[in-house]
């Protein structure tokens, strides 16, 4: 019957069964499957899928590539070594090797030398395709290694894909983080995912963007993305990437034996960073979203978790692109947030009377959009981080949420003044509770009993989740960088009455890089007790053994 919509099971109108509805058969293993186009995946499970189809690109282009990933773990990155232990099996048929680092500067150097592997004719692949990973602390502590590697560029039929880590409401770190500018000061690019497709889809134009242009390349990794899950559509052979025609330097653009720093440097800035624009216009990382009719006024430019955020803020007001259409709103999605493309960024802006740009943390696409478009004729008016009148309007501090970035449109676009009115109530949060629960170690953590001290004692937290005993009675505040610990000590103690304290170290920390600090303290002759805070597991972010 022509439109039957009878459940399973259902008779047929003369009474006979017609028996179950076929059903896909499906498996827990569907999300590395390539054949699979839709799969259900979390954020850390699509960076195993996006190494797993690079791995067979390359084979369809008839490379015989190797893939390597390493790195530290940290949120919202901490269970992605995990889930690459439990896909060995995948990994290790697709030529990946999955290899945890001490550190995170380390893993990089590592990576950096993944690079190396072909360039003197030694290499067993015809490349390597690398993937470091570490949360935004991570990220500053690797940008020395970052500027080498990144100035000495990748290889070839390589390329290197950073993960950054970004905890932007400080959930589970010391900082709220925000890692693109780290990148900008090695001058990385840098590529800003939306979501689960995108996390694959960029992954795989950051590879190739690597290779074309030489560069190293950044892949935000917001906690909003990488620790969701949802069923998505990733095809099994996406559309290859397109290169441009660039202007090469001799020798090309890729890692190369003995090469000269100043050389390294004139072809970053003369060559590099422009073929990795040539490649984000050619490949329309950045693009255009609604019309805006005949006649657009008003331009919305955002990026990543809040291109979400602003679709769901347009979704709140009523919006969609016939309505948008009429009140001239046109909108733009950027994926390579830095260095901006600017072709692209002129075609859409020029013309418009305003542009209001989204984007969380402090503004990193705002300020080049104003040194792109400054002096041009058809410049529009600009506001972002500050409104018309110079006021806080998206704030660099917190976050963002759709109800704000709503109300904020709502008093900006004609027509809206309902939609403004019935806004101006929501997102003032609750009322605070009149109890607090105060955060305490786990049942049986032997942190209970290791972090209490003698009376009249003073001591330091650290990095680890025994930093939770400066919320208890325990006489115990101040704390460091992750291996610093301790290392505040030396310069307080001179100028300081107190005559010793005690230092909380974990073992994971310790193992990571805390043995420098107490190197360094041995070193200053400074009187103070370090307690080893052992418990045999990297226990903030599952558990995990120790490397080494």
């Amino acid at each position: 019957m022509e439109g039957d919509i009878r459940p399973p099971f259902q008779p047929d109108i003369d009474g006979a069964d017609a028996g179950p509805s076929p059903m896909a058969t499906i498996s827990l293993q569907d999300k590395y499957d390539l054949a699979a186009d839709r799969v259900y995946l979390t954020g850390t499970q699509a960076i195993i899928r996006l190494c797993l189809m690079q791995a067979a690109r390359d084979h369809q282009m008839g490379l015989d590539t190797g893939g390597y990933v390493t790195g530290y773990r940290g949120s919202p990155l901490g269970g992605l070594d995990l889930q690459f232990a439990s896909a060995k099996d995948h990994l290790e048929a697709a030529g990946i090797l999955f290899q945890p680092g001490l550190n995170e500067d380390l893993a990089a150097t590592a990576i950096w030398g993944t690079q190396q592997a072909s360039m003197r004719g030694e290499g067993t692949k015809d490349g390597v395709f690398a993937l470091w990973y570490g949360k935004g602390p991570g990220v500053d502590r690797t940008g020395d290694v970052f500027r080498h590697g990144n100035l000495a560029g990748s290889a070839k039929n390589g390329g290197v894909l950073a993960l950054l880590g970004d905890d932007h409401s400080c959930e589970s770190s010391t900082t709220c983080h925000q890692s693109e500018y780290a990148l900008v000061d090695a001058m990385m690019p840098v590529l800003n995912p939306a979501n689960i497709e995108e996390i694959v889809a960029f992954g795989l134009h950051g590879w190739a963007m690597s290779r074309a242009s030489g560069l190293w390349v950044g892949l935000k990794c917001v906690k909003d993305n990488i620790e969701s899950s949802g069923s998505v559509l990733l095809p099994a052979s996406p559309p290859p990437p397109i290169y441009p025609e660039i202007d090469l330097p001799e020798g090309g653009v890729n890692i190369r034996p003995f090469d000269d720093r100043h050389e390294q440097e004139r072809r970053l800035h003369r060559h590099k960073l422009e073929a990795a624009q040539a490649y984000a216009r050619a490949n329309h990382l950045n693009g255009s979203g609604w019309s805006g009719g005949n006649t657009p006024r008003i331009g919305i430019i955002s990026t990543g978790k809040s291109w979400m955020d602003t679709q769901t803020a347009l979704a709140m007001l009523d919006l969609d692109e016939g309505r948008a259409a009429e009140l001239g709103l046109t909108t733009f999605k950027i994926g390579m947030v830095w260095p901006l493309e600017p072709e692209g960024l002129k075609a859409f802006a020029l013309g418009l009377e305003k542009l209001v740009i989204v984007e969380e943390k402090r503004g990193l696409i705002e300020g080049q959009t104003r040194e792109i478009l400054y002096g041009l004729e058809g410049a529009p008016e600009i506001i972002g981080k500050r409104d018309e009148a110079g006021d806080v309007l998206f704030p660099a501090d917190g976050v963002l949420d759709p109800v704000m970035i709503a109300r904020e449109l709502a008093s900006r676009l004609p027509g809206l003044d309902r939609e403004a009115e019935r806004l101006s109530t929501m997102g003032n949060g609750l009322p605070a509770l009149a109890v607090a629960r105060t955060p305490y170690f786990c049942a049986g953590c032997p942190h209970n009993s290791s972090t209490i001290l003698p009376e009249g004692a003073r001591g330091y937290a650290g990095i680890g989740c025994h930093w939770m005993s400066q919320m208890m009675d325990r006489d115990t505040e101040g704390y460091t960088q992750m291996g610093g610990e301790g290392a505040n000590w030396i310069g307080e103690a001179p100028f300081s009455s107190r005559s010793h304290v005690f230092q909380n170290l974990g073992d994971g920390t310790y193992n990571h890089s805390g043995l420098m600090a107490i190197r360094a303290a041995i070193a200053a002759k400074v009187n103070m007790t370090y307690k080893i805070l052992y418990n045999d597991a990297v226990a903030m972010t599952g558990g995990q053994m120790h490397e080494g």
